[in-house]
């Protein structure tokens, strides 16, 4: 078998991604999804929301109140009426359209793919029987073989071989990755290419249930499940939409009454006709209930998720991207999410009587063939700290290379008689010692501080003589510390995971600016850990890749799975971050919260958008009835007529102007809850209030004038 090197495999192209041009509100894009808008006004379809629906039956009566009484206010209320149900269709239909065409690209390659199934596989046999299928015809527990060139056709894991991968056509990520049998780096994904050699795959997929099936659906948005808080701010914008249609339903009596109370004769009511009377009656109906937000409150949630999917992160349902907004612990491994995952050289420590340039030559010289991150940081260290000239192995022709074992614990190089090596403490300790060589006093004191402080220790020595010891530092991650800060203002308290030592552990905590720690942790640790944190009532996110985190991904109320984890762990948890990028779960925790937050801005704006509607449009309706309501009359519009139109034009505009704020979430700063409520109510809640009195009044002025309106 001839293997190629993932280093030597020319990176594939950059994937052209789905780009949105012309901004959120792009003409063609609106265009584009008005067929689905228009299919949206099924009854079937939109009684799902209640509150449009309401609007649709009442566009439905209003159309058979103009045809029958024909004028030219009728006809055009009815008209705004329709274009308020079909606004509300289109801000659901632009959202779910942002990802269809990464959804046609994935479903196109789905289609395609075929798979070399095998027949009665069996690893120990050399034979292979094989025969081509199509990926859809795939069953769980069948064996493909994938070799260099071939697109994986379906979910599953390596049983055997190891080959590079592309996985761009997911991820978008066009650097190749790793796939072998065995360990935490199996998973593949259909639709990936493999770039290298030859695998053979157990499909773990049920038809119709791969990732790729999954992610269809969760960019456009179907099949979308509703979560428990949108399910709840549903009911009570039902429970107020009843609550108005009774109070609408008695203004009919109550005005008949009051024309007799005051004296009025028939020709001076202001309801006095039938037909002008029911769309009037809807027109006040449509204007009071909560339409602004009941139109905008899917397309939030869809934006939500496709947020999430922009970022290569694919949640198994909503009710995840929900609770990512209310996490209150966040559990983060040590390794490659606080820290590179890599040890770097920090400092040549030398012992009493040695030079720093002395003991920076031998680490150098004796890291030269370590080709170990460790090893490479040492000599990189060496160059630029120290001003040391740029060596190579090749360079050394009369060298001899002390490989690195679990036996010996130090590697080195022998140049002639001058003999150097490094490695941990007590292996070079002994190797001196042995030689008859004398190890300075100094030397367990910087071990020991070095490991205090969190780092590795590696002592470097020359044959009979100790020079120092090499620390090795866990770096943090740069910008780690700010981002623990904001979610500390975020009031999410923050844990690391780690296998360290508590003294360890303890110190890259410190440096990292988390606010807890859990040392030599086990996956029982992780499960404990989060039931108790659970147990008081807060709702806990983590990572995890290996079939030894799947425990507490399934516990965690946000299991964030790495895509190159196990098949364990990404059915164990509720999303799965496609870059397998750890650090990724504090960015689904801040859309989480961003979603939560546009929801409730925009609830916010849209009562109190109703509020400010009832002082415009009541007091112009009874004022004739009612002189004294014509003090709160401040808007002094035009007449009855011209009121009703301009809150119901108003009503329509004012969800197509929210669109492009309903997809593009309401940006979220770090801070308390009492600021974000402050700062919630001061921007959409006074601005809900402003916002109807100018443009309603702008409206007035513009149609005053029109004939059959006044």
């Amino acid at each position: 078998m001839t293997t190629t090197s993932i280093i030597d495999t020319p990176a594939p192209p950059e994937p052209t991604k789905p780009t949105i041009k012309g901004g959120l509100l792009d003409p063609k894009q609106l265009w584009a999804s008005l067929p689905d808008a228009l299919r949206k006004l099924d009854p079937r379809t939109l009684w799902r929301n209640p509150v449009m629906f309401i609007v649709e039956i009442g566009s439905v009566f209003t159309t058979v109140l103009a045809i029958t009484d024909p004028s030219v206010f009728s006809w055009v209320i009815t008209v705004w009426l329709w274009l308020t149900v079909l606004f509300a269709n289109l801000a659901e239909a632009v959202a779910e359209g942002r990802g269809k065409a990464q959804a046609d690209t994935l479903r196109k390659a789905k289609q395609d793919t075929v798979g070399r199934k095998l027949r009665n596989w069996n690893p120990d046999s050399p034979e292979i029987d094989e025969h081509t299928v199509g990926a859809p015809e795939l069953q769980l527990g069948d064996f493909v073989v994938v070799d260099a060139g071939e697109v994986i056709p379906g979910d599953g894991e390596v049983v055997q071989g190891i080959a590079s991968v592309d996985e761009s056509a997911i991820t978008g990520e066009s650097a190749p990755v790793i796939r072998e049998s065995g360990g935490d780096r199996s998973a593949v994904t259909g639709g990936t290419r493999v770039l290298s050699d030859r695998i053979i795959v157990r499909i773990t997929q049920k038809p119709g249930e791969s990732f790729v099936d999954r992610m269809i659906a969760l960019v456009e948005g179907a099949n979308r499940q509703k979560t428990p808080n949108e399910i709840a701010l549903n009911i009570l914008l039902a429970s107020l939409t009843v609550i108005f249609l009774m109070a609408v339903a008695t203004l009919q009596p109550m005005a008949v009454f009051a024309v007799r109370e005051q004296g009025f004769g028939p020709d001076d009511a202001v309801l006095n006709n039938d037909g002008v009377t029911g769309i009037v009656l809807v027109s006040l109906l449509v204007c009071l209930i909560p339409t602004t937000i009941g139109a905008l409150l899917s397309a939030i949630g869809i934006a939500g998720m496709d947020r999430l999917v922009q970022r290569n992160v694919l949640a198994m349902s909503g009710r995840a991207v929900e609770a990512a907004g209310d996490v209150s612990t966040l559990l983060l491994d040590k390794t490659g999410t606080i820290t590179l995952g890599n040890r770097q050289a920090s400092e040549f420590v030398p012992v009493h009587g040695v030079s720093v340039a002395e003991i920076a030559d031998a680490a150098q010289l004796s890291s030269l063939s370590d080709e170990t991150p460790e090893g490479r940081s040492i000599v990189t260290h060496a160059q630029q700290a120290h001003q040391l000239p740029e060596r190579s192995p090749g360079e050394l022709r009369d060298a001899t290379w002390i490989e690195f074992t679990a036996q010996t614990r130090m590697s080195g190089v022998d140049l002639g008689d001058r003999q150097l090596r490094k490695g941990a403490a007590a292996s070079v300790i002994e190797w001196v010692r042995a030689n008859g060589g004398h190890v300075p006093d100094d030397v367990k004191d910087i071990v020991e501080e070095i490991s205090s402080s969190g780092g590795t220790p590696l002592v470097v020595a020359e044959h009979t003589r100790v020079l120092g010891v090499i620390h090795l530092k866990d770096v943090v991650k740069p910008g780690m510390r700010e981002r623990f800060d904001e979610m500390r203002r975020m009031g999410i308290r923050t844990v690391m995971i780690t296998g360290d030592n508590p003294r360890t552990a303890e110190a890259i905590a410190r440096e990292a600016g988390v606010d807890d720690f859990l040392a030599e942790a086990t996956p029982e640790d992780k499960l404990a850990l989060i039931k108790r944190e659970q147990e008081g009532g807060k709702l806990v996110a983590m990572t995890g890749d290996g079939t030894n985190d799947a425990p507490a991904l399934a516990q965690a109320d946000v299991g964030v799975a790495m895509n190159t984890g196990t098949s364990a762990a990404k059915e164990a948890g509720n999303m799965v971050d496609l870059d397998s990028d750890p650090t990724k779960l504090i960015e689904i925790v801040e859309i989480g919260k961003q979603l939560l937050i546009t929801r409730g801005a925009l609830t916010t704006f849209s009562i109190a958008n109703d509020i400010a509607k009832y002082f415009a449009i009541i007091p112009a309706i009874f004022a004739a009835v009612y002189p004294g309501l014509d003090t709160l009359n401040i808007m002094r519009l035009d007449s009855p007529t011209s009121a009703i139109l301009s809150a119901v034009v108003f009503n329509a505009i004012i969800i197509v102007a929210l669109i492009p704020l309903a997809l593009r979430g309401v940006r979220y700063r770090p801070s308390d809850a009492a600021t974000m409520l402050r700062r919630n109510l001061l921007v959409y809640g006074v601005g809900g209030i402003v916002t109807p009195f100018i443009g309603i009044k702008v409206i007035d002025l513009l149609i005053s004038n029109i004939p059959g309106i006044s």
